[in-house]
C-alpha cells in the first residue's frame, strides 16, 4: 500500500474507526475487550477515539480479541503500519522554523547510541563545515539561517561522545557534489577524512564504479533499531514500525558490504579532494 503524505492523518482516523467497528460487530463492550487484550478500558477508549496511536502489538491484540479473520486482520494491519508512519513535508518544516527541527534532532541524538546514515546526494550536517551548512540552508529565510547554522554546529558535539557509534555511508555523488567553490569543497572532503579517523566513527564511501543496488535509492538514517527516517526533496517520512526499521537496517548492511572503509576510503577521499584543488 502506497504512503501518500496527505493521507497519514486520515489513516489514523480510519484505523480507529475500523477497530471500533470490529469490536461492535463482535458484540463486545470496551470493558470485555480490554480484559481479553489485557489492556485498560481507558486505553481501548483512547485508541477508538484516535486519542492515541496504537502500536502494532496493540492492534494485533485487539484483532485477536475480536476474533478477526486472517484476511481482515491483514487488511487492518496494513492500515496500522501506515498509521505508524509520520510524514514531515518540507514546507511545513520551513514554516515551523529550522531551529525547531534542530531541537528535535538534538533530542533524538541524545537518546540514541548507534547511528547509521546512508547519504545519497549530499553530506549531512554532522559531517559538514560551516560553509557547507550555510550553503545547504540558503533556501531558508535569512533570519533563520544564522541561528540554524549555529545549532547545526552545536549538534556536531555529539560526535565526540565515545559512548555513541556512528557509521556514515556516502556515495561518491554525495562527497563530490559541488555545493561550494572548489577550495571549500576540498576542505569539506578533508573534514570527512579527518572524522573517519575518530574511534567511534566509520566513514564508508561508495564510488560510482561500484554497483551496490538495483533499486531506486533514498537518503535514510536509522537511530538504534527504534526509528528511521527517509528523506526526499518533498520532506521526510519517519518510521517506527520495527519491520520497516529492520528492512532499512538490512538495506544498510548490504550497502555497507560494498563500501570502502579505512585506508581505501582515505585514498578515495584524498583523490577527490585533490581533484577540487587542481
Amino acid at each position: 500500500m502506497a504512503i501518500e503524505p496527505d493521507q497519514l492523518d486520515q489513516t489514523g482516523l480510519e484505523l480507529a474507526a475500523m477497530l471500533k467497528r470490529l469490536r461492535k460487530q463482535a458484540g463486545l463492550s470496551g470493558v470485555r475487550l480490554a480484559v481479553r487484550c489485557q489492556m485498560s478500558q481507558s486505553k481501548i477508549s483512547r485508541i477508538e477515539g484516535n486519542k492515541i496511536r496504537p502500536s502494532l502489538v496493540d492492534v494485533e491484540q485487539i484483532l485477536r480479541g475480536v476474533g478477526a479473520s486472517p484476511a481482515l486482520a491483514a487488511e487492518v494491519m496494513a492500515v496500522a503500519r501506515i498509521a505508524q508512519t509520520e510524514w514531515q513535508d518540507r514546507k511545513s518544516l520551513h514554516r515551523k522554523g529550522l531551529d525547531k527541527k534542530q531541537l528535535e534532532l538534538a533530542r533524538l541524538e541524545a537518546v540514541t547510541t548507534d547511528f547509521r546514515y546512508f547519504l545519497l546526494s549530499m553530506a549531512t550536517g554532522l559531517l559538514a563545515t560551516p560553509e557547507y551548512i550555510r550553503e545547504s540552508i540558503s533556501y531558508a529565510p535569512p533570519a533563520q539561517q544564522a541561528k540554524a547554522v549555529g545549532m547545526k554546529l552545536e549538534r556536531q558535539a555529539v560526535l565526540l561522545d565515545r559512548s555513541k557509534s556512528f557509521t556514515f555511508l556516502l556515495t561518491e555523488q554525495a562527497v563530490r557534489y559541488p555545493l561550494l567553490p572548489p577550495d571549500a569543497m576540498a576542505m569539506q572532503i578533508d573534514r570527512l577524512a579527518s572524522l573517519a579517523r575518530q574511534a567511534n566513527i566509520r566513514v564508508g564511501v561508495l564510488p560510482m564504479s561500484v554497483k551496490f543496488s538495483t533499486t531506486p535509492l533514498s537518503t535514510f538514517t536509522v537511530y538504534d533499531d527504534r526509528i528511521a527516517t527517509i528523506e526526499t526533496d518533498l520532506g521526510a517520512a519517519v518510521f517506527r514500525d520495527p519491520k520497516d526499521v529492520q528492512s532499512l537496517l538490512e538495506r544498510f548492511a548490504s550497502y555497507e558490504r560494498c563500501a570502502a572503509f579505512g585506508d581505501k576510503a582515505h585514498e578515495l577521499l584524498h583523490e577527490w579532494a585533490w581533484s577540487f584543488r587542481q
